[in-house]
């Protein structure tokens, strides 16, 4: 009898351990991500290189509707979310409410590169012009300062929850959208091709879709379309006061439309999601975000070793 039940205790006990060892380590295992679609190239990047040094890891990344991607790590169908903003108070108290620990990560600086068509020539705008479009007071390429182009403006983003609008109507404080003309396609590349086939059309993408000069993707992406230049000043006097959203103009803030983009991670042990962070914090994952056309949060650190012969 007692060695049948020290048998159950040691059963019982292995039982035990084995529902307490996590699924996972920083360097195996499988885990679920979300991103939103405008980081995918970036979170591509990332990913799919730390699963080149470590066979073993695996991550599925969804990519959503930045809000659709919050509310899946909220829910808990994602263990971490690429996202361009931090949670609100009302989704960190919906973890708190659950005693979820979450940790959020600034890893990179962001742009919104607005894109247009080659035959337009109107290629600089300032913030004050990109206002009074979207209060609805300019709606038509002639009205802005030196404009060639005629017709218009439609304003073209990926999708109606994502990333690029939101931080759009943030900017400008904008709520009521009855007095613009925004049309919505369901991924930066598809508003890549509506702006490619009208002329008229003015795009926001993220900016990594287009930015790094060694995709073939990126070049591809890139033909027949202008970046605008944007400028934060009312009457620029010299070209040399707008910016493009390029890793220089990232990094120094003097492009207008920048945006930090951020890891946020409710996982509650030492995992695999911990192992991707600790990767772009202190490993080569800055040389990835660099190399992506981002400015990353923490620069990756380049050595000189200078021998005397």
């Amino acid at each position: 009898m007692n060695y049948l039940r020290k048998a159950v205790m040691g059963l019982g006990l292995a039982g035990l351990a084995a529902c307490s060892t996590p699924p996972d380590n920083p360097t195996r295992g499988q885990i679920t991500l979300t991103a939103d679609e405008s980081l995918e190239p970036m979170v591509e990047s990332l990913c799919r290189t730390y699963e080149g040094v470590y066979p073993n890891a695996k991550f599925n990344v969804v990519y959503k509707p930045e809000q659709e991607a919050i509310s899946a790590m909220l829910r808990d169908s994602a263990r971490m979310v690429f996202s361009t903003r931090e949670l609100n108070e009302k989704e960190k108290a919906a973890l708190e409410r659950e005693r979820i620990k979450f940790r959020t990560e600034p890893i990179a600086t962001d742009g919104i590169a607005l894109i247009i068509g080659r035959p337009n020539t109107d290629s600089l705008i300032t913030m004050a012009e990109l206002n009074s479009i979207f209060k609805g007071q300019l709606t038509r390429w002639e009205q802005l300062k030196g404009g060639n182009q005629r017709g218009p403006i439609v304003l073209v983003f990926d999708n109606n929850n994502s990333s690029n609008l939101n931080f759009m109507l943030r900017r400008f404080s904008l709520t009521d959208l009855s007095r613009i003309k925004i049309f919505t396609v369901k991924s930066n590349k598809e508003v890549i091709e509506y702006v490619r086939k009208n002329p008229t059309a003015l795009g926001f993408i993220g900016v990594n879709w287009i930015s790094d000069g060694d995709s073939p993707l990126a070049a591809e992406l890139s033909k027949d379309l202008r970046v605008m230049g944007v400028s934060d000043q009312a009457n620029p006097v010299s070209i040399n006061e707008y910016y493009q959203p390029f890793q220089r103009n990232l990094g120094l803030e003097t492009y207008p439309l920048r945006r930090k983009v951020y890891i946020i991670s409710r996982e509650a042990h030492s995992g695999l999601g911990s192992g991707l962070i600790t990767y772009i914090a202190r490993d080569v994952g800055g040389l990835l975000i660099e190399k992506s056309g981002l400015w990353p949060a923490i620069p990756y650190n380049r050595e000189v070793v200078l021998e005397k012969k």
